[in-house]
């Protein structure tokens, strides 16, 4: 089909996964069920291009969107029904800013008996309520029994991102068809499942950012004179097998989030199949499953011993579990060993696989372990055996990864570290005009880029662009389009403007550009007008900004009070830069605070690198990253970021409940604890027994961080 890269022989794909004898009449009718095929897309226009093309060719009735069935979770459940018993907005708001993504949701927990999920979650709300309303509330009772009452229940039917039907015949014979919002274009009542079930053909067309960065960093490159072609990049390049194993791997696909970053030390990838395990072990299916552990088990032993040979939990899975050191990771190994041990057909096997789909039928999931364990049986396979495999196919019914995807990931992720190794500026300023998309802010990234040589230049009206630009091989420059309140057409008429003549001074780009007055400002305090002539610094900017572009009475006496005004300091600097930007382009403010404070003895970032496991440390810096993950157990992950580095801290449970409230809303954290080494890799973790607002900091000067996504 010429769709992927992906070459399926020479990876040992299953076919079944994609295609088998269910799909000519897997349902009782004979209605045929097409494979699943999902495309990604640059997102933003071209794949705006390609769901045009769609239903241009098919129309708005030979082809639609699917539905989103929106269910009420805890943030709308309780907003809405604090709205029918007249409560505060202000309850609402502190009860999602207090829940919102920091902690897993209990009332989601699958499998578990009705009576036990109400009494977690009457305890759930019970304990995020103790600081929002007193107990003796009137409208407590009532609130909680209706909030209990409608978590999971429809909302309203939402669009689908990227599902989208195709019919040769009219699809309002068969579905329900609605007016999409968008013009000519139409939406199925119906979500993708539902779709599936009845035989139309459904196709995922979805955007994704790394792929519209990347084409970027290719094109900037081009434009100066290198040609990359991402489709015969030397896979075996080890420059960037040395980055992955230090974990340098902000900013590129896949393998930048913090548990990532801690695993690829220890997993030491070595080719390119190791970057499709490392991207398909942070998973919920192998962490819950606890297959994550044993597999870097096993790795570390076999670097030590060559001749190591796993145990591959039954020899007839041997080859299909020897490439993952007899640890299943991947869906279509789950497929294989069924096959193997159960003698499942590959229409049997295909049935298994849509069981473990992530919004599975517990019932159904429970029919298909019960026939997978009589078969098994059957075939002799042994008790214990059998118990494994079952464990294991349990655990994918909580997303476990499919090996086609998990190899198309790596390449992309192969192809971002290969231009964030060889193309350092190309690559950052590609994703910096492609925000927002992965774990960290443009701050992170651009910090990220100083500590890999990149020079970076403030936004400038005179010589910036309207996005951020490659200068040299080392330098970038920040695009106006930074700057928050200053519209396209703006930026459109100072680029406009500057080609006809240059602008002579701040009142002749003001007469030419007529910026609104919120753009003036934003323009002023971000900096960009420092570079016309006779501005000394953004303050005398600010003040003349805010003068008449006409002569008036006045107008004399003001023009000399500019050159009284005093420059900004370097701190005023950077929280102008935070509240117009999001982002600095100057030093880090954790630099800025350890030079104005006598406490010396916080350990940076980079420092913990090179100390001892074991003893106790004392870090502080700006929060970018604060994660609660489900598979978790309550425990909470924090990132602080100083201007040295990202210094990972690792909550309990029970530290977090004591701390939560510090955590959730301060920008820049004290953390107490212990440093901790994991075996065979060299990334510290702090284990945290005390944590505290980081005094002397001032929290205009905080990039946004990414919490609990």
């Amino acid at each position: 089909l010429e769709i992927t890269n992906v070459d399926p022989i020479e990876n040992k794909l299953l076919f079944e996964r994609f295609l088998n004898a269910s799909r000519k009449g897997q349902h009782d009718d004979n209605r045929r069920s097409w494979p699943d095929i999902d495309i990604d897309f640059p997102s933003g226009d071209q794949r705006e291009k390609v769901i045009q093309y769609v239903f241009n060719k098919y129309g708005n009735r030979g082809a639609a969107m699917t539905a989103n069935v929106i269910t009420y979770r805890s943030r709308s459940a309780f907003r809405e029904m604090s709205k029918v018993l007249g409560l505060p907005i202000s309850v609402a708001d502190r009860f999602s800013k207090e829940s919102s993504g920091f902690r897993y949701f209990p009332e989601d927990r699958k499998g578990l008996p009705p009576e036990e999920k109400k009494e977690k979650a009457a305890a759930d709300f019970e304990e995020r309520m103790a600081s929002l309303l007193p107990p003796s509330h009137p409208a407590l009772p009532a609130l909680q029994k209706l909030y209990g009452g409608v978590l999971g229940l429809p909302r309203h039917l939402g669009q689908h991102s990227g599902g989208i039907i195709i019919c040769s015949k009219g699809l309002d014979a068969i579905v329900p068809i609605e007016p999409a919002t968008m013009e000519n274009r139409t939406v199925v009542q119906w979500d993708k499942d539902d779709c599936q079930d009845l035989g139309i053909v459904k196709i995922d067309l979805l955007g994704l950012g790394i792929l519209a960065a990347m084409q970027d960093s290719i094109e900037i490159c081009k434009k100066r004179g290198t040609n990359i072609d991402l489709a015969h990049l030397d896979l075996g390049d080890k420059a960037v097998y040395d980055m992955l194993e230090a974990a340098d791997t902000i900013g590129t696909f896949q393998v930048e989030s913090r548990a990532q970053m801690a695993t690829l030390p220890i997993l030491k990838p070595k080719n390119f199949y190791d970057i499709a395990v490392e991207v398909a072990i942070i998973r919920p299916g192998p962490i819950v499953g606890d297959l994550l552990h044993p597999y870097l088990r096993r790795r570390m032993e076999k670097e030590s011993n060559p001749n190591f040979k796993p145990d591959c939990i039954h020899e007839l899975c041997e080859p299909i579990l020897e490439r993952t050191l007899g640890v299943p990771l991947f869906q279509e190994q789950m497929l294989g060993m069924a096959m193997a041990v159960a003698k499942f057909s590959g229409t049997e096997a295909d049935e298994l696989r849509r069981a473990l789909a992530f919004n599975r039928n517990d019932d159904r999931m429970e029919k298909v372990l019960i026939k997978l364990k009589e078969r098994m049986t059957e075939n002799n396979v042994a008790k214990d055996v059998q118990e494994k495999i079952i464990h294991a196919t349990g655990t994918f019914a909580l997303y476990g990864f499919p090996e086609s995807h998990a190899i198309s990931f790596a390449h992309l992720a192969f192809s971002s570290c290969w231009l964030k190794v060889h193309q350092p500026a190309a690559f950052y300023t590609g994703l910096i005009n492609n925000q927002p998309m992965g774990f960290y802010s443009v701050n992170t990234l651009l910090q990220d880029a100083k500590h890999r040589g990149i020079r970076v230049l403030p936004v400038c009206c005179v010589q910036g662009d309207g996005v951020t630009e490659v200068v040299d091989d080392r330098t970038i420059r920040l695009g106006l389009n930074r700057l928050k309140n200053v519209g396209k057409a703006t930026i459109a008429r100072i680029l406009q403007e500057r080609g006809v003549r240059e602008f002579d001074s701040l009142e002749d780009f003001l007469q030419r550009v007529k910026p609104g007055e919120k753009e003036r400002r934003a323009l002023a305090r971000g900096g960009a007008l420092n570079g016309l002539p006779k501005v000394l610094h953004r303050r005398q900017a600010m003040w003349q900004a805010e003068l008449p572009l006409h002569d008036d009475l006045f107008h004399a006496e003001v023009s000399e009070f500019p050159e009284m005004i005093p420059a900004m300091t370097l701190a005023e600097r950077l929280s102008s830069d935070y509240a117009v930007q999001g982002a600095s382009s100057g030093p880090h403010p954790m630099k800025v605070w350890r030079e104005s404070v006598a406490n010396k003895k916080l350990q940076r970032a980079k420092d913990l690198h090179i100390l001892p496991g074991g003893i106790p440390v004392v870090v502080g810096g700006m929060a970018i990253c604060r994660q609660r993950p489900g598979t978790a157990k309550g425990h909470c992950f924090i990132s602080l970021e100083d201007e040295t580095g990202i210094a990972n801290l690792f909550v309990p449970r029970e530290t977090f409940h004591r701390f939560r409230q510090i955590i959730v809303t301060e920008p820049f954290l004290l953390a107490k604890g212990r440093l901790q080494r994991s075996r065979g890799g060299d990334q510290p973790t702090v284990f945290v027994t005390d944590i505290a607002p980081l005094e002397g900091t001032d929290p205009s000067q905080a990039a946004a961080s990414h919490d609990f996504h």
